[in-house]
């Protein structure tokens, strides 16, 4: 009889224990193993030069986008921006390996996205640049804008700290120009700057916009474009 009491007891401390979810055992990161969450980009790669489109005109060639698929998803939106145009295009799917013929020597912006029970699941947004022909240098990446993010409200204070991200797959980035002001566009505040952050002064409700350069060592540069925030 000791011997059931105690083997009871053992069977309940183990079940009290498991580690589970709604969605199944979690892992050792706490995530369910069949939780949603956004996919996994495989290809083009982060800041990379691609290299590997099919079908490749002087102008155009056919990039084969990959992310790892996601059981919670029946279908992706393949989102892929031309940096240099601003041109965005979407594609549904129901693959994830999904081809797109752009433009080639011109940088692209591209993620996935898809729904899970009405809330949307998005991937990391990756930057990359199509080679061109006789191309032997390629600008920057355009400033990717950390803070203070675009239409942003802030509480009153004195100064803001403008905060950005520069990248380039030659990787020879020189320096960012500061625009900054009140007006739009904004005009140049700081040139040659070697670090990605400046400290601006700013005065109680007003709105403030700002641009980000980024130059290499080749001459080559790019725009973030204008971002803005106010001021309480």
């Amino acid at each position: 009889m000791k011997q059931i009491t105690y083997l009871i007891c053992v069977v309940i401390l183990v079940l009290g224990c498991s580690d589970t979810t709604d969605d199944g055992p979690i892992n050792g990161n706490g995530i369910g193993q069949d939780s949603p969450i956004g996919v996994q980009l495989i290809f083009p790669q982060e800041d990379s030069l691609c290299n590997e489109g099919e079908n490749p005109t002087p102008t155009e060639s056919t990039v084969f986008f990959e992310w790892e698929p996601n059981d919670n998803a029946e279908s992706y939106t393949l989102t892929v921006e031309n940096l240099d145009t601003g041109v965005v295009t979407q594609h549904e799917t129901s693959d994830f390996i999904f081809p797109v013929t752009i433009s080639r020597a011109e940088a692209f912006r591209w993620f996935v996205e898809y729904n899970y029970q009405g809330e949307s699941k998005v991937s990391a947004s990756w930057n990359f640049y199509n080679a061109g022909p006789g191309v032997q240098t390629y600008a920057p990446f355009p400033a990717e804008i950390i803070s203070p993010s675009m239409a942003q409200t802030i509480s009153a204070t004195n100064s803001v700290t403008l905060d950005w991200s520069g990248s380039d797959v030659d990787n020879d980035i020189v320096g960012y120009d500061v625009y900054f002001g009140s007006n739009n566009p904004p005009s140049l505040n700081t040139s040659d700057m070697s670090v990605d952050q400046l400290t601006v002064s700013v005065a109680s409700g007003n709105t403030y916009y700002w641009n980000i350069v980024t130059k290499d060592a080749e001459g080559n540069s790019s725009e973030s474009g204008v971002f803005e925030f106010r001021i309480l």
